[in-house]
């Protein structure tokens, strides 16, 4: 697998492709809970507003638009000391109407594939820390992907499936001048 050509060039990839999550409801498997009773504090609403979603929307936007993300990744079953490394660029960043998603044109070089491709992704919020989240996910002529991926400052890191080949990945996030 070590020639694969996304093992061989960074699997970064799988952080900027189209994800859907799929969930089944599971309420009728969980059981009801009680009534809560005049001793029992009322349930807090963490989410945020929609003006401090809206910031959060902007400073991701930022993050990424123009950035270059430069890191190594490992690969399950080698040593860690056999990092390989990865680049990209993301040109443009964009809220997508729907949900989660985000669009992101992301040049993309490995192997003899060097292409820029607008991808829709799924971008998850751990309080103020996206997400990037994708579950087997298939690129026509890549293959299958799922990832997970946080962004915090100027960081990522996260772990990476395409097909049966796996790691863990981080780097740093160079802004846009």
């Amino acid at each position: 697998m070590r020639n694969h050509p996304l093992v061989s060039s960074g699997c970064w990839i799988v952080a900027v492709a189209l994800a859907c999550l799929l969930t089944q409801p599971v309420s009728a498997q969980v059981p009801q809970a009680a009534a809560p009773s005049a001793n029992t504090p009322a349930t807090v609403d963490n989410s945020p507003s929609a003006e401090q979603t809206a910031e959060l929307h902007a400073k991701f936007k930022k993050l990424l638009t123009g950035a270059k993300m430069r890191g190594q990744f490992t690969v399950d079953g080698q040593p860690l000391s056999n990092l390989q490394e990865e680049a990209y660029d993301i040109e443009k960043v964009d809220k997508l109407p729907d949900g989660d998603l985000w669009a992101l044109t992301t040049k993309i070089k490995y192997g003899e594939h060097d292409l820029t491709v607008p991808l829709a992704i799924e971008v998850k919020w751990a309080g103020s820390t996206p997400v990037i989240t994708l579950d087997e996910l298939t690129i026509p002529g890549l293959g299958t992907f799922s990832a997970r991926v946080l962004l915090h400052k100027d960081k990522y890191a996260g772990t990476w499936q395409h097909d049966q080949v796996g790691g863990h990945l981080f780097g740093m996030i160079e802004l846009a001048q």
